[in-house]
């Protein structure tokens, strides 16, 4: 779980100031921003900003979860969020993602608010996403559709894009889950790569590709690993299946 943070005293507000950002630094120092002055704030390296809490009973399902994305362990408060977890760790557009890094405290024309946003995401181009996740049966509920009408608005402010999402697509997430069980890095078998990527030049069905070795149990797993890596591309919007067609990326440095 989290590590323990030190608790220290918070900077007074000012009423000029609207919204603030209140985390913990990689340090595990308490901080407590004005938005114009978090923007530039590096939010992935931060603690989490609360910890989730375990106890007999609770409807919540709590847990970790490895990102290999960043090689780090990630504490989530649900089974839908580990979830987004995965389809997060899975996305080639992402670079890292942490949960729940921040406090939001704001005032806007209702009152005074806060909120613990739930995944914020930096993408591979620098910019940022924050992804709240919500059960489906509570998404159209008042109190969540004004928490989500603030937290937009706070990203607005920001410069970053914000998302509410339930249930992911049932496909997309069949075949994720399915890959995530083959994104360790490689170690003994890393070798097999080099001759998989090689015959995947042009577009060849799973069968195909593994049709070299009579009993093709590592190469399989070196073939998913290289799927869930996008180093072997596929159509993700279909089921995955031994007619499958991979094709090897393109190499950066020949691109």
């Amino acid at each position: 779980m989290s590590p323990r943070r030190p608790q220290t005293l918070r900077p007074v507000r000012h009423a000029s100031h609207q919204l603030y950002l209140h985390f913990y630094d990689a340090s595990g120092t308490e901080r407590l921003l004005p938005a114009d002055q978090a923007r530039e704030v590096r939010l992935e390296t931060c603690l989490p900003a609360r910890d989730f809490p375990t106890y007999e009973g609770q409807q919540h399902t709590p847990g970790s979860y490895w990102a290999a994305s960043s090689d780090t362990v990630l504490d989530y408060e649900s089974f839908l969020e580990a979830r987004w977890m995965k389809l997060l760790d899975f996305d080639a557009k992402v670079a890292c993602f942490a949960a729940q890094p921040f406090l939001f405290e704001g005032i806007d024309a209702d009152g005074s608010w806060s909120h613990y946003p739930d995944l914020f995401v930096r993408r591979t181009d620098g910019s940022v996403l924050l992804l709240d996740v919500k059960n489906p049966e509570q998404i159209d509920k008042p109190k969540v559709r004004l928490q989500v009408a603030r937290t937009d608005a706070a990203c607005q402010q920001l410069g970053w894009d914000y998302r509410m999402v339930g249930e992911p697509d049932a496909q997309l997430w069949a075949t994720v889950e399915w890959l995530a069980g083959y994104r360790r890095p490689l170690n003994a078998a890393a070798s097999v790569a080099d001759t998989l990527l090689f015959r995947a030049q042009h577009p060849v069905t799973v069968a195909e590709l593994l049709s070299l070795w009579s009993e093709p149990d590592i190469e399989r797993a070196v073939t998913y690993h290289l799927m869930w890596h996008h180093r072997l591309l596929f159509d993700v919007t279909r089921p995955l299946r031994d007619h499958t067609e991979v094709w090897a990326a393109p190499d950066p440095e020949h691109t």
